[in-house]
């Protein structure tokens, strides 16, 4: 019979998968964009407020530029796009930039990749659900007080869906993804027809007053401004990179299907930011961050809550008709949904590293569904405390966000240069030669882009939270390399020498521990008797004078052929003295072995748990640190646990005990009859 937590788990996340129907789970691209693409999709929900409310600080008369720092994104998202359509081709593997960055470059270039996806993909789970809630909020104000709660349920929610599987995760996110898309570009079909028919489109917050806590900026802080707000808008680029590191789900041909996927990726993402932006600088949307300034009214009341670009857009399009709340309920699932490329990225980066030694090797086995099971409970885990910790506000959130994922497309494309750059040695066919040095042009220039973008965003970003995402990412650097350095030393430590002297030990002692005469014990005697060692003595600790004189009694009374060897506890502790007592036969023989057989109940319920072999497993904890020590637990199944067990052989069971039958098939000693 299952236990409850067994049952629940079954209905949570669902029957297991075997392992050779992985291959059922492959991805198709219309399957593959909303699994790998939702972030990158989502990003533009965000993007175009992001450089208006950097703008908004300089006032009104600045956000004339948003269409230039949206022009300056489009072109990097472009080159990005391209370039890692050259990553995917040449590296199918799907260890995306760590891979790209290991093998051109060396290990600490691919870790420091690696920390920073790491950070990357937390933040992208934190401030994809954040933002989300954001549009959802904008449209139904009452549960703006419980912004943190419904997050946090979300953020549970994606972690669920992961982990019954990718492909079972790819049709659940596929409506809506694609649902997005058409809201959006359909939004910017009917504006244009609206437009192009006379109708006047002006946002809420048109005639709205921007108030600035600071003076205008002009010259170098002017320039320094409008390099932030593109800086900002550059969070349109994230999850560009996860189809790189997703190769291996698609199916064949997995690069030219992932490259075909990133394209398309590319270009709706690229078609949805400039909708977005074009319908807010024409319908005079106003935003401001409230920590650099405020709105208000035509009455002079300040506004002390504001909707999201995106709500305002589609208000002024569609009213707040049905077709509103469509756009903002697709945002908003979007949004949320982007946190699963970051589910589907991570897990399979965890499961690189752990293969390579450098996280815990619990992160490279996939779980009953074939999905990266503890991946994702860890980014769950890692995302849930940052949403708490910054209470799920996204113009903090935003400060550490970027950084992570420029460092590794920089470092990514500088190892792609010099991959293209090897492989020219060697390649002889013209054709060949021609399109690695047109790989390598596109690398090039997108390794100047990403890495001015990196500039850019550590300069104007870094003393206003950016430097925390720094200081994570050297924190997992430094952790990577310490669980490589401890693996690495287990494996000497543990390697088989060629000229290594195997010798037995000159002797073999069991101890059998006593505490009352029952069946757990006559079981474990049995057990010691049939491995015939040298020596076998049953050992009692005394710590309490009647119970152990009324335990020597049924010793004699039974006549049990093996010597009961008490020891003393004045102290009334029981690990120590039998500590002592193995010590003593160790000193006799350093070569000799002791076997130490510990009887023990095995219960059914978890409370059980607490009220049984405690003390037993205190002593295994202490014997597993002494050299020459063997601990052999011997179980005996309590009722509640005998649904949970496969059914025992004759000779285990209860009634072949109480005939006195041992292990070996011998039998034992029957109690006298005075």
């Amino acid at each position: 019979m299952a236990s409850a937590g067994s049952v629940l788990k079954r209905v949570l996340v669902g029957r297991p998968f075997r392992s050779d129907s992985l291959g059922e789970t492959l991805l198709s691209k219309k399957l593959a964009l909303p699994i790998f693409a939702s972030d990158a999709m989502s990003s533009v929900g965000y993007a175009t407020q992001e450089i208006m409310l950097v703008l908004a600080i300089g006032g009104v008369a600045l956000y004339h530029l948003t269409g230039w720092a949206a022009l300056g994104v489009i072109a990097v998202m472009v080159v990005v796009v391209a370039s890692y359509r050259q990553n995917v081709r040449a590296y199918p593997s799907g260890g995306g930039d760590y891979e790209v960055a290991t093998v051109n470059i060396g290990h600490n270039a691919g870790l420091t990749v690696a920390s920073a996806l790491a950070v990357d993909y937390v933040l992208t789970v934190a401030v994809s659900i954040s933002s989300g809630v954001d549009q959802l909020t904008s449209a139904f104000n009452s549960l703006r007080p419980y912004k943190l709660e419904i997050v946090v349920g979300m953020i549970l929610l994606i972690a669920l869906v992961n982990l019954r599987g990718v492909r079972e995760s790819g049709r659940a996110f596929a409506i809506p993804v694609y649902g997005f898309v058409v809201a959006i570009l359909g939004m910017g079909v009917w504006g244009l027809v609206r437009t192009l028919s006379g109708d006047e489109l002006r946002a809420p917050t048109a005639d709205y007053e921007v108030h600035s806590a600071t003076a205008a900026p002009s010259g170098v802080l002017l320039v320094f401004l409008v390099l932030r707000a593109f800086a900002s808008g550059c969070t349109a680029l994230t999850g560009t990179e996860a189809i790189a590191n997703g190769v291996p789900a698609f199916k064949k041909p997995k690069s030219q299907n992932a490259a075909t996927t990133l394209a398309i990726m590319g270009g709706l993402a690229v078609a949805m930011f400039a909708t977005i932006t074009t319908l807010a600088m024409h319908t005079q949307v106003r935003v401001v961050d409230p920590e650099e300034g405020f709105l208000t009214a035509p009455d002079g009341t300040i506004v002390t809550g504001q909707d999201t670009v995106v709500a305002q857009v589609a208000e002024s399009v569609f009213g707040r008709s049905a077709p509103f709340y469509v756009v903002t309920f697709m945002t908003t699932i979007i949004l949320v949904l982007a946190a699963n490329t970051a589910f589907n990225g991570f897990p399979v980066l965890a499961s690189i590293l752990a293969k390579d030694r450098y996280l815990p090797r619990q992160m490279y086995a996939r779980g009953d569904r074939l999905a990266f099971s503890n991946g994702i409970l860890l980014l769950a885990g890692a995302a849930l405390v940052l949403v708490i910790a910054f209470n799920a506000s996204v113009s903090k959130l935003i400060q550490l966000y970027i950084i992570g994922v420029f460092v590794s497309f920089t470092i990514s494309q500088f190892g792609m240069v010099r991959h293209w750059t090897r492989h020219l040695r060697t390649e002889r066919d013209p054709a060949g030669r021609a399109r690695m040095r047109r790989s390598r042009v596109i690398n090039s220039i997108g390794l100047a882009m990403t890495g001015t973008v990196l500039i850019v965003v550590v300069l104007t970003k870094f003393v206003r939270g950016a430097y925390l995402a720094a200081i994570a990412m050297a924190l997992i650097f430094l952790v990577m390399k310490g669980i490589r350095r401890h693996y690495d030393h287990v494996a000497d430590e543990l390697r088989v020498q060629p000229d290594e002297t195997r010798t037995l030990p000159s002797r073999v002692h069991s101890i059998v521990l006593v505490s009352n005469l029952h069946k757990p014990v006559m079981r474990a005697l049995a057990f010691a008797r049939a491995t015939r060692p040298d020596s076998l003595v049953a050992l009692t600790v005394n710590v309490d004078d009647n119970a152990t004189r009324k335990l020597q009694e049924q010793w004699d009374r039974y006549d049990i052929p093996l010597p009961l060897v008490i020891v003393e506890s004045p102290y009334r502790d029981i690990t120590k003295p039998v500590i002592d007592y193995i010590k003593r036969i160790r000193r006799e023989g350093p070569r000799d072995l002791v076997m130490v057989f510990v009887p023990e109940y095995v219960v059914g319920r978890w409370w059980e748990k607490l009220l049984h072999n405690r003390s037993a497993f205190r002593l295994k904890s202490r014997l597993l640190f002494m050299p020459g020590v063997m601990t052999t637990s011997v179980p005996w199944q309590l009722q509640s646990a005998k649904g949970l067990s496969p059914e025992e052989p004759p000779w285990q069971r209860p009634g072949s005990l109480r005939q006195g039958i041992d292990a070996a098939g011998r039998p034992l000693p029957q109690p006298r009859r005075d």
